[in-house]
């Protein structure tokens, strides 16, 4: 029995129509995109079915949506039916549509089809770091509070701290539900690892990616890793792989009249070697070529090799400063969004 059957998609500026036609024992691919304004409620219908001959919505198997969505099906007339979302749209977020294999309508036939659906609102935090967590680039493990039907699902849930040798310098930074330098650097190696600019924003795209990794179990290949440099004379770097610290070493930071700002900042670009140009105090000019292994984390201040008679005491004009075979230890474990905190 031949069946023909129009997909119509619900979206902006009224309705985007895509016609199929679907043959017994048959599966016909179908594409269909619609972009969703922000406003429109939960209980949105996402896709509508109108076959050549009667069908019963009772028959018809559930409508999978990734990330999960919840919907369900509704009869408008004996030959039509629709998809309706019964739960919140998320944020920024593409959903592609999981259609059934089978689908019965006084035979058998097969509809398979992809959609995109974006909604433009404002960022979810706590969805957010959940997806980080689960994916593997925050320190902390997320343990839901319900099951979930798909690990990109947002559910209510607990954190904790899967690096307890962490230092507290980090771990008091972490907020739940509230925008944090963990989740900028977390994010901003998300993106590093996905190939997308490292702005530490959760842009459409990223947020498209991040959910298609928690969805697929995708994990972080790379450890955690974290820099604690002490202003404390005499000063000192720590770093941290795997939440364990591995290495230390004497440092110096800057002197008073430029000094290394405090605080958290995240690791925004890297050279293996660059040559370095500025002001000196005293308004000269200064050029020094060979700079090895170099990671900026707060505008022009960056972690670096530099030749010093000593170390451990302000003589840099901003940047930590470490013997060369120091900085070529530490280099390799400070990738895009890695932390890096100064503390006095």
């Amino acid at each position: 029995m031949r069946l023909r059957a129009s997909a119509i998609v619900l979206g902006l500026g009224g309705l985007l129509a895509v016609s199929l036609t679907s043959l017994a024992n048959a599966a016909i691919p179908v594409r269909i995109s619609s972009s969703v304004p922000s406003s429109l409620s939960s209980t949105m219908p996402i896709v509508r079915l109108q076959f050549n001959a009667s069908i019963n919505v009772a028959e018809l198997p559930r409508l999978i949506l990734r990330p999960s969505l919840k919907t369900t099906w509704q009869q408008i007339g004996p030959r039509e039916v629709q998809a309706v979302a019964t739960s919140r749209l998320r944020p920024q977020v593409r959903y592609t549509i999981e259609t059934p294999t089978t689908m019965v309508c006084h035979a058998t036939c097969h509809f398979e089809g992809l959609r995109a659906l974006t909604t433009n609102v404002a960022t979810n935090v706590a969805w957010e770091e959940q997806l980080l967590a689960e994916t593997g680039y925050l320190p902390l493990a997320f343990t839901p509070s319900q099951p979930q039907s798909d690990p990109s699902e947002e559910v209510a849930g607990t954190y904790s701290w899967s690096y307890p040798q962490l230092p507290a310098a980090l771990s008091s930074q972490w907020r739940v539900g509230v925008a944090n330098v963990l989740v900028t650097g977390a994010l901003m190696a998300f993106q590093s690892q996905n190939q997308l600019p490292t702005t530490g924003i959760a842009d459409p795209t990223t947020w498209n990616d991040l959910v298609n990794a928690a969805a697929n179990r995708v994990i972080d290949p790379n450890s955690y890793n974290y820099v604690e440099v002490s202003e404390a004379q005499p000063e000192t770097l720590t770093l941290y792989v795997a939440g364990v610290p591995t290495f230390h070493t004497l440092v110096n930071t800057g002197i008073s009249v430029a000094p290394t700002s405090l605080g958290t900042f995240p690791v925004y670009l890297r050279y293996t070697t660059q040559t370095m140009t500025g002001t000196n105090p005293d308004g000269s000019h200064y050029s020094d070529p060979g700079i090895p292994w170099i990671s900026y984390f707060n505008g022009g201040e960056a972690l670096h090799g530099f030749i010093r008679e000593t170390y451990g005491w302000p003589q840099s004009l901003g940047c930590v400063e470490m013997p060369f075979a120091s900085a070529k230890t530490v280099w390799p474990s400070t990738p895009i969004g890695t932390l890096v905190t100064v503390a006095a």
